[in-house]
Formats: C-alpha cells, structure tokens, sequence
C-alpha cells in the first residue's frame, strides 16, 4: 500500500513527466508535428495518454 508520501511523489513525477512532454511535442515544427499526424491542440491530450494511460 502506497503512503501518502510515496503518493505525492508518484504525481510530482508524473506531473513532471507530463509537462516535459508537452513540452517537447511543443518544440516540433509544424511540419514534423503534422508529419506525425498531431495537431497543436491535441497535444495535451497526447501527453495525458502517454503519462497517466489511455
């Protein structure tokens, strides 16, 4: 069973996990991004599946 330290620090990571990968998709070109068929405001939702799961 997780304690809640270990709890807060799983989010923290994730969070952090999330937010670089927003980041990063963020960094694409238009090009790029839409060579890999991802539009701009998809982007949070790509990150969100990639960290926490679909």
């Amino acid at each position: 069973m997780m304690t809640l330290i270990e709890n807060m620090k799983s989010r923290a990571v994730k969070a952090a996990q999330y937010r670089k990968t927003v980041e990063e998709l963020n960094r694409l070109s238009r090009h790029e991004a839409l060579d890999l068929d991802i539009y701009y405001g998809d982007i949070p939702e790509i990150a969100r599946k990639a960290v926490y799961g679909a």
